[in-house]
């Protein structure tokens, strides 16, 4: 194992550093050799001595755990709970032709929701989260940190010693994980084959957000008809859209300042249908319990053959929305999603289908409106409010979930730079994308006027849920494999069980490709070229300055130039860079021939993992000459961090340098008035942040080299400058105020 050590030399920036791609530790235990070192370093010292992290919610108290569970409700189960409005009408869309088809369906429907939901996801996924985040995202963070498979440009030693950032050693009994590792970190096609699956589930997951509030609301809405019976499909989607675009406009309120009637309303739903099933079950045929008995799924498709295959493309809407178990937890923890399933939405929706059955099979004609129709008639008016209200909270959770998931996508380089809104002082994974919500908004009037019935949505639906699923399945095989460890018989069950059965579901949706399942893929397809133009070009980018950083001699050689002028205040240089000194200061040099009393060289950092804690934040490293006060440092923030206002910024960095400078003094110097040197020292920095703090940011421009293929020209110059120009700038993204913003222009050529 390569221990991260600085070589002993006067200059710490010459200083070599080699990268820990195994773990913070030696084997046996041993922590890296830092005799070498020569000088205090915070990149060294400060992220080694922090309290490991703990899991999500693993000491949270059962009072703790229940509220958190009933909170859960209202939040992850809209999407799943109201899939009763039409998975029968989705299903028999051509009538129901046997009286058993009835109770082949419902058994499918039964045991796929005992299946992916309860067994897959609330058993196992749940617990391979991203300590207590789940989502695709999460699990790619998770891989990154035990294999350097990660093409983001942020995995640097300092970085591998954050405390929710640890590495382990495989034992030599493990040699199957180490194979694996060492296999994925040897391979480019895999590490852009981890990236694609991630980029891809994250599209799906956004093309959700503009296909659940459409047949969710429309679903709801069409109840109307029963009663208005005059009402076209055209005006059931004029109300829809009216409901929609008044969805989309409070969401900049955020989710905190409505969440709290959430819950109770789904309960509520909850409770209507899971009561209006138990009536009709009784009232029409008890005897629908047969479904239970999986024979009747073979005898079901051996009836319907090809058609029986293609229905399943209906009978998957049961399950749209077991995602949001997983990808919403970061809100929540383990036990409180699994006890809310078990306790709340498990036996409501099975109630609803069990009762539905019931009433098709005295009523089969009735299918394609199978939930109104079977209501008792004093409970019409009350459940379709109720139904159009938990539609329009399925729909606000989805939104809520594509904004968190974009947040993390723009953090990790994925995304082009939008502007993040953080709703709630309390939770800090609730944000608010105005761009985002507009273009979902402008989506969804799109598709619900241009399709206005649930079947050809329910289409376009699956594939996206599914697609989503099977990345799922697949991501945490490897995690199974890899980090996790198990017994081969464990995770071969694992990904051939939950794998063909979405492989099954996915086929089915599929053969619907040109009765609307083509859209989730159109939605995917544009987002997926957005999201990998800009991830290309910003690891290009990155990989420039790397190249073309500046000699570490050339600071010692500006400080013997006459030409130099020190001016008053401090400076924040910006920079990816965290070695050497980055080409863009050369530049400014250039341009404006002086540097700021104190000069701080920052890189922001952003890392695969959720959140970094404030004491491991900030670190810092002396640039020599030390007189001349210039320092390094660097700022590692989790994609779920938010980056903080100027004002507190700047007081946490000063804080931070002042805090540096009194252990860097402490351990190099040994001198009686070494306590008057630090507060002299603490002393000038206060000062000159009180004289003003400058931001110094390259306005950089990147293009094609010479010799580039058309098609390189195509996608740098135009489709990646063309999203640079229209998106928000740096200096907007890194919450500059413009009153101390400096930019210089420079050119670079990749």
């Amino acid at each position: 194992m390569a221990d991260a050590e600085f070589d002993t030399c006067n200059n710490v920036e010459e200083a070599e550093v080699v990268e820990n791609t195994e773990s913070t530790e030696a084997p046996g235990g041993r922590k890296p050799s830092t005799r070498k070192l020569h000088r205090f370093d915070s990149l060294n010292m400060e992220a080694g001595n922090v309290s490991s992290a703990t899991s999500h919610g693993a000491n949270a108290s059962w009072a703790i755990t229940m509220h958190l569970a009933f909170q859960s409700i209202g939040v992850v189960y809209g999407d799943i709970g109201t899939s009763p409005l039409y998975v029968y009408a989705s299903t028999f869309t051509r009538g129901i032709k046997h009286e058993d088809d009835i109770l082949g369906v419902l058994s499918l429907i039964l045991y796929t929701l005992l299946l992916i939901p309860l067994t897959k996801y609330a058993l196992i996924v749940l617990w391979a989260n991203d300590n207590g985040n789940g989502g695709a995202f999460a699990l790619y963070s998770l891989i990154s940190r035990y294999a350097k498979v990660s093409l983001l440009p942020n995995q640097q030693v300092e970085d591998a010693m954050l405390s929710n950032y640890t590495l382990q050693t495989p034992s030599t009994k493990m040699k199957r994980a180490q194979w694996i590792k060492g296999k994925l970190e040897g391979s480019k096609a895999a590490k852009v084959a981890l990236i694609f699956l991630t980029i891809l589930g994250t599209s799906m997951i956004m093309g959700d957000g503009v296909l659940t509030p459409c047949i969710s609301v429309l679903s709801a809405v069409s109840g109307i008809q029963q009663k208005a019976t005059s009402l076209t499909e055209g005006e059931i989607a004029i109300i829809s859209i009216i409901i929609l675009i008044m969805l989309f406009s409070v969401q900049r309120f955020g989710i905190d300042k409505v969440g709290y009637v959430f819950a109770p309303v789904i309960l509520l739903w909850f409770s209507l249908i899971g009561g209006i099933g138990l009536y009709n079950l009784f009232k029409h045929d008890v005897t629908v319990l047969r479904a239970f008995n999986p024979m009747y799924i073979i005898d079901y498709f051996k009836r319907n053959g090809k058609e029986g295959w293609i229905s399943l493309g209906g009978v998957v809407l049961c399950i749209t929305g077991a995602e949001a178990m997983f990808a919403d937890l970061g809100h929540f923890n383990v036990r409180a999603i699994q006890i809310s399933f078990v306790g709340a939405l498990l036996p409501a929706v099975s109630l609803a289908y069990i009762g539905q059955a019931a009433y098709l099979t005295k009523y089969p004609e009735n299918v394609a409106d199978t939930f109104y129709k079977s209501l008792p008639g004093p409970l019409f008016w009350p459940t379709f409010v109720v139904a159009v209200a938990a539609a329009i909270i399925a729909s606000q959770a989805v939104i809520a979930c594509v904004f968190s998931i974009i947040a993390q996508a723009q953090t990790l380089g994925c995304f082009p730079r939008v502007k993040v809104v953080h709703t709630s002082a309390k939770y800090e994974g609730q944000v608010y994308i105005p761009e985002l919500n507009f273009a979902l908004m402008i989506a969804c009037i799109l598709v619900t006027g241009s399709f206005r019935t649930t079947e050809h949505i329910g289409n376009a639906y699956g594939i996206a849920v599914l697609c989503d699923m099977t990345i799922t399945t697949c991501l945490v095989t490897l995690i199974m494999l890899m980090i996790w460890k198990k017994s081969i018989w464990q995770i071969l069950p694992f990904f051939v069980i939950f794998g063909g059965a979405e492989l099954t579901y996915l086929s089915s949706v599929l053969s619907k490709f040109v009765q609307g399942g083509f859209l989730p893929l159109v939605f995917s397809f544009f987002l997926m070229q957005i999201m990998a133009i800009w991830h290309y070009v910003h690891v290009k980018r990155y990989k420039f300055e790397v190249e073309n950083k500046i000699s570490n001699t050339y600071i010692k050689d500006l400080a013997l130039r006459q030409d130099i002028k020190r001016i008053s205040g401090v400076g924040f240089l910006y920079s990816e860079l965290v070695e050497g000194i980055p080409p863009i200061f050369a530049h400014f040099i250039e341009k404006v021939p002086s540097i700021h009393s104190v000069l701080v060289f920052v890189s922001v950092k952003r890392l695969p993992v959720t959140k970094v804690e404030i004491n491991e934040r900030f670190l810092f490293r002396q640039v020599e000459p030390r007189e001349y006060r210039i320092y390094r440092c660097v700022v590692r923030y989790g994609y779920k961090d938010a980056i903080e206002e100027a004002r507190e910024f700047e007081s946490l960095v000063i804080e931070q340098l002042k805090n540096f400078i009194h252990n860097e003094y402490t351990i190099t110097e040994s001198s009686e008035s070494l306590q008057s040197v630090i507060e002299d020292e603490q002393q000038f920095v206060q000062k000159e942040m009180e004289k003003g703090i400058v931001y110094l940011l390259g306005e950089t421009e990147v293009v094609a080299g010479k010799n580039s293929s058309i098609i390189k020209r195509i996608v740098v110059d135009y489709v990646y400058n063309f999203m640079r120009r229209n998106f928000r700038q740096g200096g907007e993204a890194m919450k500059i105020p413009r009153s101390k913003l400096l930019k210089v222009g420079m050119t670079y050529e990749i």
